[in-house]
């Protein structure tokens, strides 16, 4: 059963579990006479629409690539899990807004045997439901099913607290029913936030775990003629589809065959461990005594005696046109990179006045 299945799978079990809740309540209020129940069951069967909305989406993010969407269609997850999250902000506005309503206006609940059990029943099977798909969606890296799981969990705990608040009412006197039902909500409001936060930082492009980079870095470091890797950016159009580049140093005394041998193996690798379709770089390393090692030194030294570059790369020099090009990521503290591109290149071109100078100011995209 591949990752989508799983994810369909575990939908299906919430759907099945909001509907057999329904029914439960359905048949209670029936018997009971009980209007309440009767209207609670059919909330119960709207509350299967996130995991219906998880599946539609699984089922459409599936869809082979085409035209006019070369990388497939894996990042319609995400737009499932914004509509999750809104569904979530929307209760917890909405429990917000009734709640207000209670401190200001408080009322005396009325529980019957019937409804005390209907409510006890609906707090397991959520709680258990809420944990369940939740876990599915945190090992399948769902973030439709985190948010399913969550909407679960926050139906369990806002009818566990009206519970508690009742009962304090009973026995005290004591209405908290607004105090904690605003509390809540504001959990849950909070918790919805967090919910769009993943799948939105995903659509715009967030940053991959720095252990995966690190990985990456020291597995290609670790390739036969590799003298540095740089550059590394990674997309994410989906779960399953990640498309990266980056760059390596190798002596400018290896041929294109072994270049191409040694790009091959990369690109095979980081498809074969990470799922990852790698396009690889060549920076040429200039080597022996020549005009090429010599400005290559004088550049380099040059530029490493500026605490606010981190990294510095991608030599070059155009002998027909007598320029020099070098690529340079400043840190952070840097604002005005055009000002720092002209001043590293006005002092390069103090030490080599008879070659033209291009500085390059490049970012780490990925650390």
């Amino acid at each position: 059963m591949n990752r989508s299945q799983k994810i369909i799978r575990t939908s299906v079990i919430g759907i099945a579990a909001n509907v057999l809740l329904a029914a439960f309540k359905a048949v209670v209020g029936v018997l009971a006479s009980s209007v309440a129940v009767v209207m609670d069951a059919v909330n119960n069967l709207s509350d299967a629409l996130s995991s219906v909305i998880t599946i539609i989406g699984t089922k459409l993010s599936e869809r082979p690539a085409d035209q006019e969407h070369p990388f497939g269609h894996g990042r319609i997850e995400y737009f499932s899990a914004i509509i999750i999250a809104v569904i979530v902000l929307s209760a917890g506005i909405t429990s917000l807004i009734e709640s207000v309503k209670k401190i200001f206006a408080p009322t005396e609940p009325e529980y019957t045997t019937v409804t005390l059990v209907v409510i006890v029943v609906a707090i397991v099977v959520k709680l258990v439901l809420g944990q369940y798909v939740k876990r599915q969606g945190r090992q399948l890296s769902s973030d439709a099913l985190i948010a399913s799981g969550s909407d679960a969990l926050f139906d369990a705990i806002i009818t566990l607290a009206t519970l508690v608040s009742a009962g304090i009412m009973l026995l005290w006197h004591v209405s908290i029913d607004g105090i904690l039902g605003v509390l809540i909500s504001l959990v849950i409001i909070k918790a919805g936030f967090d919910m769009l936060a993943s799948p939105v930082n995903e659509l715009l492009g967030t940053r991959f775990p720095q252990n995966l980079v690190q990985e990456i870095k020291k597995e290609v470091s670790d390739f036969d003629g590799v003298h540095g890797v740089y550059d590394i950016i990674l997309h994410n159009y989906g779960p399953n589809v990640l498309i990266g580049s980056l760059h390596i140093n190798v002596y400018d005394t290896m041929d294109a065959h072994e270049i191409h041998g040694l790009t091959r193996r990369i690109s095979e690798q980081m498809y074969e461990r990470h799922g990852i379709i790698m396009t690889v770089g060549i920076y040429a390393i200039a080597t022996g005594e020549n005009k090429h090692t010599e400005l290559q030194q004088k550049v380099m030294q040059a530029l490493s005696k500026h605490k606010e570059i981190v990294q510095i790369h991608g030599f070059y020099y155009f002998e027909k046109e007598r320029r020099i090009s070098v690529d340079v990521v400043p840190d952070i503290s840097v604002h005005d990179e055009a000002a720092l591109s002209a001043q590293l290149a006005s002092e390069i071109k103090a030490l080599v006045p008879d070659e033209e100078v291009t500085v390059v100011i490049d970012h780490n995209y990925s650390e």
